[in-house]
């Protein structure tokens, strides 16, 4: 009964794509800028451990951290192109902003500016465009 009213609510005319639209797009905020952040610490320990040549405890912390955060941020933008329907240019980018250090916050500024992460992207333009009039 359950499974028949959530079908019914996604096929509804106004819909705005699948459920875990919302929460993917939320998740992907939160990792882009927990990706970045962990990208300093990452930068922090390398400088402790290679450059003062003091301890690699920063390395040792900080890594399996950042680590988990770029396989998590670049899963979620797997998922946003396919739920957002991104073009294949934008997922590049996303993908591509994971290994510059700090470039995940330019891309999910860049992205939410042009509207790729907003729930409504996902809309196929004529429906937008109805939703409008």
């Amino acid at each position: 009964m359950k499974e028949d009213k959530l079908e019914q609510d996604q096929a509804a005319p106004g819909r705005t794509g699948a459920p875990l639209q919302k929460p993917a797009l939320r998740v992907f905020r939160v990792l882009a800028v927990a990706e970045a952040f962990s990208w300093a610490a990452l930068l922090v320990g390398m400088y402790f451990k290679w450059i003062a040549g003091t301890t690699e405890i920063g390395v040792q912390v900080a890594g399996p951290i950042h680590g988990a955060l770029f396989v998590g941020y670049g899963i979620t933008a797997l998922v946003l192109w396919r739920l957002q329907r991104w073009p294949f240019v934008v997922a590049l980018f996303a993908g591509i902003s994971a290994v510059f250090p700090f470039a995940t916050l330019w891309f999910e500024r860049w992205a939410g500016k042009r509207g790729h992460l907003s729930a409504a992207s996902a809309e196929p333009a004529a429906v937008r465009e109805a939703s409008r009039l």
